[in-house]
């Protein structure tokens, strides 16, 4: 019962916290910002590794976002979630723009997608990350996309604006490159 009334409480916390932002209450809105950007920063991190300027660009966008559809939260699932969803649609909208590879038009063998899970196991999860991190842009998109965000390839290929194999080959090519780093990083 305890936990019950405190989750209610929450609820009730973020309904008034809303409420107050869509009032347009910079105090309210401050405080949802320094709330929420954290979480959303590590998420844009993942894709921006080494692009702080973008990064600190997107999470702008992405908060100025937040503030102007909170009418379009519908209580319906976490918060955390709807901003996170936001976030990632402000992410893929910046690498849209921004990634100049030209997609490949390869076919995707299955073999290619194969990955010694073994030697990973061996990694520090800040190793691992480190080394996801030296991907090429758009392999790090769709790596992130379909990894973390568990993205189907229809929507990453929406989302980026390739074909649907186009985005499988990048994934599988994103996986040969870390295996081969990964047991580079192990020997």
């Amino acid at each position: 019962m305890v936990s019950s009334g405190k989750s209610q409480q929450q609820a009730d916390d973020l309904a008034m916290l809303i409420q107050a932002c869509m009032n347009n209450s910079r105090v309210a809105q401050k405080r949802l910002y320094e709330q929420y950007s954290p979480a959303a920063y590590g998420v844009i991190k993942r894709y921006l590794f080494n692009h702080e300027e973008a990064a600190q660009e997107i999470l702008n966008d992405a908060f100025f976002k937040v503030l102007t559809k909170l009418d379009q939260y519908s209580f319906q699932g976490s918060f955390e979630g709807w901003i996170r969803r936001i976030v990632v649609n402000t992410v893929t909208d910046y690498l849209r723009k921004n990634i100049k590879d030209v997609p490949p038009n390869k076919e995707v063998q299955e073999h290619d997608a194969y990955t010694n899970s073994g030697s990973v196991e061996v990694m520090t999860q800040k190793e691992l990350l480190q080394v996801i991190q030296t991907l090429p842009p758009v392999h790090l998109a769709i790596f992130n996309l379909f990894v973390f965000e568990q993205y189907p390839h229809k929507e990453i290929a929406a989302l980026l604006d390739m074909t649907e194999n186009n985005s499988r080959w990048y994934l599988n090519d994103a996986r040969r490159r870390l295996k081969e780093k990964i047991n580079a990083f192990i020997k």
